[in-house]
C-alpha cells in the first residue's frame, strides 16, 4: 500500500497543479500542493477541478475495455488474421487468471481516480463558501456520480474492495499504518454504490443539464447508472450480496424516467461520427478530440504492410481499403464468427466491422476471413491526417431500450417491443417485422437474444462481460456457464472448477503493499 499510496500522492499533486497553471486570474506564487492558499477559492477554479475529473474518466477508458469487454468470449486470443501477435490473450481474453497471472495490476489504477473525485467531495461540502447551492448541488451531483461510477467497475469486477471514501492525505493523514485499508464486503460495496448514486440524483435534483457535448455527468448519467447497479443487484450473486428481487423495479422507475427524453438517430453510424457529437441518442460519452486526446481504436484496425495481400469480399486488393491514411497495428480482433451472426442486412455490420480474406489459389474461393474495426475511426484532419478521436458512449438510448427490454424479461413478461425498436432501426428501410422482427419466447430464450443484440449494438462499449455475468439461463446461472451463446466459442467458464473467475485475482505487489488486503477467494492456491 505504500508504493501505491506515493503514486496516488504525486497523481493528486500533478492534476491539481495542472489547474492551478491553467486559471488566468490566479496568482501563481511558488507553493507547494498543500500551501493551497491559491486554489479552491473560485467557481471557475473548482468548476475546472471536476471538468479535470472526467478527463481523468477518459484516461481509464483502455482499462475500462479490459474489464468490461476483452474477457466477453467475442475476442481472438494469440495471433490476429494479420499475424500480429494479439494483446491480453492470457490470462483476460482466455480467462487464464491464476494468483500470479492477474491481467490487470493495481486495481485497473482506479483508486488515484478516486483520491482525486474524494478530494473534490471534501473540498465543496467542507470549503468553497462561494459557491451557491445550486451550484454546489450541480457539482457534488456529478461527483457522486462519478464515485459511484468508479466503485461499480470495482464491485463487478474484484466483489469486495476497499472502501475509500475520504481523501486521507490532504487531512493529514500520511502513515502507512493508518492508510491501510481492508476489503469490505461485496454487500458493503454495492451498498456504497448505491449509497452514491442515490445522493447523486438527490444532489442533481431537478437540474437535468448537459454540457460539452453531453461529455460531462449529468442527472441523466446517475439514472442510467442507478439502472446498471440496480438490475445488476435485481439478478447478480457475489459473495454475501444476493440477489434482491425489489431492486427490479429501482432499475426500471430510472430507466422510464431517462425514456422519454432522448432517442434513437435513424442511422447507426451517425451515432458515432466526429461531425454528430452530442446526437439526441448519447446520454453520457467520454470526449475525445483532435487536439486533445485520442482513442484507442488504432489497435483495432490494420497497418498498411499487411493489408496488400488481403481480399475484400467482393475480390478487390488494397493496402487501405478504409483510407485511413494513418493505419494502426491490429492487437485486438473480434472473432470471425460473430461477424457472421449479422445479417447482410443489418446495417450494423458494415458499419461496425470491416472484413477481408485470403483467396485459395486453386479454387479461386475467399477463404481465413477476419475483421478490423470500422466504428469509432475517427475523421482525417484538415492536415491530411487521420485522427481517432470520435466519442466513446457511456451511455446511450440504445441501451436504455436493451435495459428495459432485459427488465421486462425478468419479470416474465413480453421484451419483443423494446427489442424491435432497435432491430427496426439497424434494418433501416430493410426492416420487415415478419423477417427481422422478434417473437417472444420462454424467458431463457428471451434472455439470450436480448444478449445476443447488445452484442451486435454495442460493439466496443465495453458490455459484453458483465451482460455474461448479469444476464441467466433458465436456471438463474450466469452466461459465462453457458454453451452455444459465444459464436461458436465454448462456455466461457468451467462452473464446476472455475466459478471463482467471475471475479478477478488481485495482484501481488498490492497485496504486499497492503497487509490488510487478502487475496479474492478461490485465488489463494491456485
Amino acid at each position: 500500500m505504500k508504493k501505491y499510496i506515493t503514486k496516488s500522492l504525486w497523481a493528486l499533486m500533478s492534476f491539481t497543479m495542472l489547474f492551478m497553471t491553467s486559471c488566468e486570474d490566479l496568482e501563481l506564487a511558488p507553493e507547494d500542493y498543500y500551501g493551497s492558499e491559491n486554489f479552491w477559492q473560485t467557481e471557475a477554479q473548482v468548476e475546472n477541478y471536476v471538468l479535470g475529473l472526467h478527463k481523468h474518466m477518459r484516461d481509464t477508458y483502455s482499462n475500462i475495455w479490459l474489464l468490461g469487454d476483452a474477457r466477453g468470449g467475442l475476442q481472438k486470443n494469440g495471433t490476429s488474421s494479420l499475424n500480429t501477435s494479439l494483446n491480453y490473450s492470457s490470462p483476460i481474453k482466455s480467462q487464464e487468471f491464476t494468483k500470479d497471472n492477474v491481467g490487470i495490476g493495481g486495481w485497473a489504477g482506479i483508486y488515484g481516480k478516486l483520491l482525486n473525485v474524494n478530494l473534490a467531495i471534501y473540498k465543496i461540502e467542507n470549503e468553497c463558501s462561494f459557491l451557491d447551492d445550486e451550484t454546489r448541488n450541480y457539482l457534488l451531483g456529478q461527483v457522486y456520480g462519478i464515485r459511484a461510477w468508479y466503485y461499480f467497475y470495482l464491485h463487478r469486477t474484484w466483489g469486495g474492495v476497499p472502501l475509500i471514501l475520504e481523501p486521507k492525505v490532504v487531512l493529514g493523514v500520511n502513515d502507512a499504518q493508518s492508510l491501510y485499508t481492508a476489503r469490505s464486503t461485496s454487500k458493503e460495496t454495492l451498498s456504497q454504490v448505491k449509497t452514491d448514486v442515490n445522493k447523486s440524483l438527490e444532489k442533481f435534483a431537478s437540474n437535468v443539464s448537459m454540457s460539452h457535448q453531453r461529455s460531462t455527468w449529468s442527472k441523466y448519467a446517475s439514472l442510467m447508472l442507478k439502472a446498471e447497479v440496480y438490475l445488476w443487484s435485481a439478478k447478480v450473486t457475489t459473495e454475501d450480496q444476493s440477489p434482491a428481487a425489489e431492486d427490479l423495479g429501482m432499475a426500471e422507475a430510472a430507466l422510464n424516467e431517462v425514456k422519454g427524453n432522448f432517442s434513437l438517430q435513424s442511422d447507426f453510424a451517425s451515432v458515432f461520427a466526429y461531425d454528430n457529437k452530442g446526437n439526441d441518442e448519447i446520454i453520457m460519452a467520454l470526449r475525445f478530440v483532435e487536439t486533445e486526446s485520442t482513442n484507442w481504436m488504432s489497435h483495432f484496425i490494420y497497418a498498411f504492410n499487411l493489408m496488400g495481400a488481403k481480399y475484400a469480399a467482393d475480390g478487390t486488393q488494397s493496402s487501405d481499403p478504409l483510407e485511413l491514411i494513418g493505419g494502426g497495428t491490429l492487437r485486438n480482433e473480434y472473432i470471425f464468427s460473430f461477424f457472421e451472426s449479422f445479417d447482410d442486412l443489418d446495417t450494423r455490420k458494415s458499419a461496425t466491422f470491416y472484413d477481408f480474406y485470403d483467396m485459395d489459389a486453386t479454387t479461386g474461393d475467399l477463404i481465413n476471413g477476419g475483421v478490423v474495426m470500422r466504428k469509432f475511426l475517427g475523421t482525417v484532419n484538415s492536415e491530411g491526417n487521420r485522427r481517432y478521436s470520435d466519442d466513446i458512449p457511456l451511455y446511450r438510448y440504445a441501451d436504455v431500450l436493451l435495459m428495459l427490454a432485459e427488465v421486462e424479461n425478468a419479470k416474465g413478461n413480453d421484451p419483443s417491443a423494446y427489442l424491435n425498436e432497435v432491430r427496426e432501426r439497424a434494418y433501416g428501410t430493410n426492416y420487415d417485422v415478419t423477417l427481422h422482427g422478434y417473437t417472444n419466447q420462454d424467458k431463457a430464450a428471451n434472455e439470450i437474444a436480448i444478449l445476443h443484440e447488445r452484442d451486435k449494438e454495442l460493439v466496443y462499449e465495453g458490455a459484453r462481460w458483465f451482460d455474461m455475468r448479469r444476464m441467466q439461463d433458465a436456471n438463474g446461472k450466469p452466461l459465462a456457464f453457458t454453451d452455444g451463446i459465444s459464436y461458436g466459442v465454448p462456455a466461457l467458464l468451467d462452473e464446476s472448477t472455475e466459478a471463482h473467475k467471475l471475479l478477478w485475482p488481485v495482484d501481488v505487489s498490492t497485496l504486499n503493499d497492503d497487509p490488510l488486503l487478502k487475496q479474492t477467494p478461490g485465488y489463494e492456491e491456485d
